[in-house]
């Protein structure tokens, strides 16, 4: 897949997976690659990133198989931010379907 189509929904899925449940960033990283090849050393920067911005918070949590984790939460304004971010993707997947040939919007 084009890095460039990848960077414009890494941060959309980074939100969504963290509106599931609160993760470590290999687990993002891990759960993420299931479905979109990615990297630790892209995710990093943008959970630094999204943390600035007041839409994930973080918080240690002691591991039984090593060190602590620092796990990211999504706040209120990131839910928010998935919300709209959401709605802007199927706007959009809708109209290069439709210009694509595809179903009609």
């Amino acid at each position: 897949m084009n890095s460039q189509l990848k960077k414009g929904v890494l941060e959309m899925m980074v939100l969504h997976q963290l509106a599931q449940r609160d993760c470590y960033g290999y687990e993002l990283v891990q759960e993420i690659s299931k479905h979109i090849q990615m990297s630790e050393g892209t995710v990093y920067p943008l959970l630094r990133r999204l943390k600035k911005e007041g839409l994930l918070t973080t918080y240690m949590q002691e591991s039984e198989s090593g060190p602590a984790r620092k796990y990211y939460e999504l706040t209120a304004e990131g839910a928010q931010a998935l919300q709209a971010q959401r709605l802007e993707w199927e706007t959009f997947a809708a109209k290069v379907t439709a210009f694509l040939g595809g179903e009609s919007e």
